[in-house]
C-alpha cells in the first residue's frame, strides 16, 4: 500500500459538480493498494496514518497527531499510486490490485479510521473526481508499507 498525506487547513473531494465530502483541518490521504496487500499492510498504514506527528505544538514543533488535535481525515482512493514509471513513458499498474479487492480494502481503511474516533471522510471509490485542497506549510509524506519496500 501507499499514502500520500497531507496536512490540510481544509480539502474537498467533488464528483462532477457535486461536492460529495469536506473537511476542515486535518490531513487528506491519497491512497493506492498493490496487490498482495492484506491485513498486516492496512493496519500498519491505519496506526501510521492515526499516530503520524505532523501538526504543530504549542512551540510549532511537529510533534501532534490528528488525533491530538481534533481533527479529520478525507481519505480517496488512487490506483494511479502503484504505477510503475521506471521504464519507457507509459506508467505500467501491473501492481495495481483488482478493483474488487481494493475497494474492500479501502473501506477497511476507513472503517478502521473510525474505530479509532477519527471523523473520517471519503471520495467515490472508482469515480472520476476532483480534488481540492489548501495544503498547510505546505506538508506532504510518502507513507509505504515495508512490504513494498521490498518490491
Amino acid at each position: 500500500m501507499r499514502a500520500v498525506v497531507q496536512r490540510v487547513s481544509e480539502a474537498e473531494v467533488a464528483v462532477g459538480d457535486e461536492v460529495i465530502s469536506r473537511i476542515g483541518q486535518g490531513i487528506l490521504v491519497l491512497l493506492g493498494m498493490e496487490k498482495g496487500d492484506g491485513e498486516a499492510e492496512r493496519q500498519y498504514l491505519v496506526r501510521k496514518m492515526a499516530n503520524l506527528r505532523i501538526f504543530g505544538d504549542a512551540d510549532g514543533k511537529m510533534n501532534l497527531s490528528v488525533k491530538d488535535v481534533g481533527g479529520e481525515i478525507l481519505v480517496v482512493s488512487q490506483f494511479t499510486l502503484s504505477a510503475d514509471c521506471r521504464k519507457g513513458n507509459r506508467p505500467s499498474f501491473d501492481r495495481s490490485e483488482s478493483p474488487e479487492h481494493a475497494e474492500t480494502m479501502y473501506l477497511k481503511v476507513v472503517e478502521d479510521l473510525r474505530k479509532l474516533g477519527i471523523t473520517t471522510r471519503t471520495g467515490r471509490f472508482g469515480a472520476s473526481m476532483s480534488v481540492r485542497l489548501v495544503n498547510a506549510g505546505p506538508v506532504t509524506f510518502i507513507i509505504d508499507t515495508p512490504a513494498r519496500h521490498e518490491g
